[in-house]
């Protein structure tokens, strides 16, 4: 017997995390119904041009503010004086580290994408960085038309 794929197992216990947050904390929908990670998803890809008033656009926000904000977390945690004799703390940046994998899944799930959506995603875009690196890439050859090409 396989065991479950590691991503899908983040993805999964992420959206039990939000969703219990949701209901600790009484947030609600439009419809005044307890918010859920399934609602969030069933929006993103309903395939409605979803405008700056919707949920998803709303909790793109959170989770990026929250993610901007582990991000400012790490960079605290890390040494800039080279004079100082101050020693790096690796077992928090390592927790700050899964602390913006928390808001990145979730950013990935109120995007609409599952496990797998950011995989393929991964192994195409993986897949033009390195034709970039061997097409010498700087800005003046700079095409985002590749990055168009990603079907997700």
């Amino acid at each position: 017997m396989s065991s479950p794929d590691k991503l899908d197992q983040l993805f999964s216990l992420q959206t039990e995390l939000n969703d219990r947050i949701f209901a600790k904390k009484d947030i609600r929908d439009r419809e005044g119904k307890t918010l859920s990670m399934e609602a969030i998803l069933r929006e993103a890809r309903s395939g409605a041009a979803l405008g700056p008033n919707t949920v998803v656009n709303e909790w793109l926000g959170k989770y990026l503010t929250a993610l901007d904000d582990e991000s400012r977390e790490l960079r605290e945690e890390l040494l800039w004086k080279w004079w100082s004799k101050d020693h790096l703390d690796m077992q928090n940046i390592r927790v700050e580290i899964v602390d913006q994998l928390h808001f990145w899944i979730s950013l990935a799930l109120t995007s609409g994408m599952s496990a797998s959506d950011v995989f393929d995603a991964y192994m195409q875009k993986n897949a033009i960085n390195h034709a970039r690196q061997d097409q010498g890439y700087s800005r003046d050859n700079k095409n985002e038309g590749d990055n168009k090409s990603i079907r997700v």
